[in-house]
């Protein structure tokens, strides 16, 4: 543990910022795998409406800083090629 005052403090701001991290990461990974498994049950309507709710997240999730613009939109993009894969 640190030994200066602000140092300390730094160390208890970023291990909230962490947690809220990892829960906005949780939050996408979830929305992704529902998405997953309603391209695996073969229900095009429900992967539609699943894809359109992972992309707010994923979008969101970026937005915040938790993982990079690039990162999701190859997210997105590979979330859409499924989606059209089931489509035809």
């Amino acid at each position: 543990m640190a030994n200066i005052k602000s140092a300390k403090k730094r160390i208890l701001i970023n291990r909230k910022k962490a947690a809220a991290n990892k829960s906005q990461r949780t939050k996408m990974r979830t929305y992704v795998r529902q998405f997953d498994e309603a391209v695996a049950q073969g229900d095009a309507e429900a992967a539609k409406e699943k894809f359109y709710n992972a992309e707010k997240v994923i979008r969101k999730t970026a937005s915040k800083g938790v993982i990079h613009k690039n990162n999701a939109d190859r997210k997105i993009s590979r979330l859409a090629k499924k989606l059209q894969n089931i489509a035809q």
